[in-house]
């Protein structure tokens, strides 16, 4: 795959691509679906399959002061976008110009004059432009001046009824619902980052975690979880089973909410390496405890909490066997 950080002068190899547009904030299933129409018409018509995006989020770019919401940070969201199979990804810096650029100068500057665009494939919902003018009636209306065609992918829902949608899986995750969040998302929600030196507190009383920053993540549901903790090795994830609690850990008084993961059956040092956390089930809420003696104690239940659930849920957060260390990704479920 293939990135690209602007739309101007782009290599033919990009040129005439069927496009997928939109933030793709989870890359999660509903997505998905507008990305596989994408692919579907990029291999009917012989052309490379692209998505073009937005770093920031634009709503991190108006709202600089709201509470982290991300769920896929950006090198998440590369790693996703490039197990679908896409050939080239356009990545635009979303700042002041083009948060004045209007609608139809977008189409015109950047989708028709830059990218060349043969096919553009949006959500239903997708809108775009100053004043969020832009939505696919007005792509609609400049595409045949354009010199290109235009599908609009209708609203994906569960059996519930519920539709696959970033807000919504958020809101699981704030609830502390890390399973209903990987329905709509196709798989395990994760929380990436690269490890960092603590107070080495789990060390001393048995349990060693990993602490690891959340960032521009959203904050899910405080507390303890039993979570899938993959370790990159080069181009492949050596997976092991953990539980982890994100929270502010209010029996040392911390400053900060962070993650401290702990990997079960594991001994290695991990300082400054990049570690996938990948939360399974809220297992309890975050509390203070009267000593190291019952923070031991219920650590130790915790652990044999998680074991008992991570024996019967895969990496993908689907029933089955779970895959294990051998696992290369963490596969999005079609």
């Amino acid at each position: 795959m293939r990135i690209f950080r602007h739309y101007t002068g782009v290599a033919d190899v990009a040129r005439n691509a069927v496009v997928a547009l939109g933030n793709f904030d989870g890359v999660h299933r509903g997505h998905q679906a507008v990305i596989g129409q994408a692919a579907a018409l990029a291999r009917a018509e012989k052309a490379p399959l692209a998505v073009l995006t937005f770093e920031p989020h634009p709503r991190r770019f108006f709202r600089p002061d709201e509470p982290p919401f991300q769920l896929t940070p950006l090198r998440s969201k590369v790693r996703y976008l490039r197990s679908l199979g896409v050939d080239a990804l356009f990545i635009l810096a979303f700042d002041h110009e083009l948060s004045q650029k209007t609608a139809e100068d977008f189409v015109d500057e950047v989708l028709i004059e830059g990218v060349a665009v043969r096919h553009l494939v949006v959500g239903y919902d997708f809108v775009f432009g100053k004043g969020r003018t832009g939505n696919v009636a007005l792509l609609e209306a400049r595409a045949a001046a354009g010199g290109y065609r235009v599908a609009s992918v209708d609203p994906v829902r569960v059996e519930t009824g519920e539709v696959y949608s970033s807000t919504n899986i958020r809101r699981h995750l704030v609830e502390g619902k890390p399973g209903l969040a990987a329905k709509l998302l196709g798989r395990l929600w994760e929380i990436e980052g690269r490890i960092e030196k603590g107070f080495q507190r789990g060390r001393q009383i048995g349990f060693p975690t990993a602490n690891v920053p959340l960032d521009e993540y959203i904050q899910p549901a405080l507390g303890v979880y039993a979570v899938w903790a993959g370790i990159e090795k080069g181009a492949d994830t050596e997976w092991h089973m953990g539980v982890a609690n994100i929270g502010w850990r209010p029996t040392f008084e911390g400053k900060f909410v962070n993650l401290e993961a702990y990997l079960f059956d594991f001994a290695d040092d991990l300082y400054g390496q990049m570690l996938r956390v990948a939360l399974v089930e809220h297992i309890r809420p975050e509390k203070k405890f009267d000593g190291i003696a019952a923070i031991r104690a219920q650590i130790a239940e915790d652990c044999k909490a998680a074991r008992q659930l991570l024996e019967r849920i895969t990496i993908e957060g689907l029933n089955g066997p779970p895959r294990r260390a051998s696992m290369i990704e963490t596969p999005i479920v079609s």
